[in-house]
């Protein structure tokens, strides 16, 4: 199949798969049969392209001219790919997740769930390969109202109200901010596009930068930036498998994504770099980084918890952006992988531990470890990825971040990021060690005769918690490999 197609058939083929999903709703098995047929396909097709994009290949198509010179067009580059790998490859394993989580829960409207998941997926695909700042806009916002239903999922005023906090902070800030900081793009430079090493050299100087740079980032909303970060903690009302669609797959790394191509493609690193205009930027990363780690160690809700360790990790992908060196920005592309295998997992574990033992909250979990040693040894796994520590991924990005600091001399940064290592021990270690070291919670019980009776999650959510687990011990070793194929976006100039 020649590259265009393949674009067009990655974006389309979630959507054929949705209404395949709709038609068979009253038959659970073929439905789920079909998201997980639909979710394969579309990886293996996002795949194909990975041998052209390392062999220098930038596929892309032009579907239709909007207005004159704006087009819907779609451009796969290595940071746009490992998106969509990403995106598409954790889909079959949240999937697989889904169906032994919404079985077990018996929860309501599972069609709706797996049709609007479909419907995101397509979207946050039309972001990875979106060509210019136009075409990512629509798919961003439609990435927004896919996944609305979703945070809605129980129906229940709670729900609701977290919907709306969702929608509105979403919404208002890409069209108050992003919109409006497109618009101005295209009114200075005459273009949207991406390009290798940005547009806006030559063409805007002085406080304008900073201004820009101001409504870029707090108009990605879904980076989660502080003050705007609300949303993310509000969507934890939606059942698992969403949060680890917000958190992992798709909806918080499409906002990190943006802020990543935004500026490399848009104001292009040097060009920031060279204005000081990114220096306000660091420091609110930075700030957001820290102070979101602080929260989630307060949180007695393990999702809670989870989320604003979320929000925290967000921040280590801005940060490397923003110091916008070479390392840092490959540093941040990293980071996009490593977070969501080990994020992935400890929501799936949370997720499993609700299913099996009905608990919620970090205080509830003295001795389940011992009930639950499988997925207590995967939420092991994925607290070392996002604590640091080797042999995890999570250590190779958070040193390319280190090492992208200490090439702009900005070493306050190392020690911030440190700092955040151990407070990520500090919010994470207790559960484990709740899990492990102390006695058999009452509530979680015991057999008669005083042993410990296993009870694990459903075994479809036990696959997929194992294959992101050892997906997160993998990645350390191919790390370097991730690395070598992101060099091309910090080595193209005008």
């Amino acid at each position: 199949m020649i590259p265009e197609a393949t674009i067009l058939w990655s974006v389309a083929i979630p959507l054929i798969g949705s209404l395949g999903i709709l038609l068979t709703g009253k038959s659970p098995n073929l439905r789920e049969t079909i998201t997980l047929a639909t979710a394969t396909t579309m990886f293996l097709m996002i795949g194909s392209l990975t041998h052209l994009v390392l062999g220098g290949e930038r596929p892309s198509i032009s579907l239709i001219e909007v207005f004159p010179g704006i087009d819907i067009e779609f451009m796969v580059e290595p940071l746009g790919l490992l998106f969509a790998l990403i995106a598409s490859g954790l889909w079959i394993v949240t999937s697989l997740y889904a169906i032994g989580y919404m079985r077990a829960h018996k929860e309501d409207n599972q069609t709706r769930f797996y049709i609007f998941f479909a419907i995101a997926l397509s979207s946050a695909v039309g972001v990875a390969f979106a060509g210019n700042l136009f075409t990512l806009f629509l798919f961003y916002e439609a990435l927004t109202l896919s996944t609305f239903p979703l945070v809605t999922h129980h129906g229940t005023p709670e729900a609701k109200r977290c919907g709306r906090t969702y929608l509105g902070i979403l919404l208002g800030t890409s069209i108050g901010f992003l919109l409006l900081a497109i618009i101005c793009t295209w009114h200075l430079t005459g273009t949207l596009e991406f390009r290798p090493g940005g547009i806006l050299a030559g063409k805007v100087e002085g406080p304008m930068v900073s201004v820009l740079l101001f409504l870029y980032m707090y108009g990605t909303g879904k980076a989660a930036l502080m003050p705007i970060h609300r949303w993310l903690p509000a969507a934890m009302i939606a059942p698992t498998p969403v949060s680890a669609l917000l958190h992992a797959v798709a909806v918080v790394k499409a906002g990190v994504f943006t802020v990543l191509k935004i500026i490399i493609y848009i104001f292009g690193i040097d060009f920031l770099s060279a204005s000081g205009s990114n220096i306000w930027l660091m420091w609110v990363a930075a700030a957001t980084l820290l102070f979101a780690a602080i929260v989630a160690m307060r949180k007695n809700n393990l999702k809670a918890r989870l989320a604003y360790s979320t929000v925290s990790q967000l921040s280590y992908i801005v940060l490397g952006a923003a110091l916008a060196t070479g390392t840092s920005v490959i540093g941040g592309g990293l980071h996009l992988a490593m977070h969501a295998f080990g994020k992935i997992t400890l929501f799936f574990c949370a997720g499993a531990i609700f299913v099996a033992a009905q608990k919620t909250l970090v205080s509830e979990l003295d001795g389940i470890g011992r009930r639950m040693p499988f997925t207590m040894g995967a939420f092991v796994i994925g607290s070392l990825s996002i604590i640091g520590l080797p042999p995890m991924g999570g250590a190779w990005s958070k040193f390319h971040l280190m090492l992208g600091a200490a090439s702009a001399e900005y070493y306050i940064f190392i020690a911030v990021w440190a700092l955040s290592s151990l407070l990520s021990a500090a919010y994470l270690m207790p559960v484990i060690s709740r899990a492990f070291f102390l006695p058999l919670s009452k509530s979680i019980g015991a057999a008669a005769t005083g042993g410990i009776v296993l009870q694990e999650a459903p075994i479809f959510s036990l696959i997929a918690i194992g294959i992101t687990s050892a997906g997160t011990f993998i990645l350390f070793f191919f790390a370097g490999d991730i690395a070598n194929m992101l060099a091309p976006i910090v080595m193209s100039k005008n």
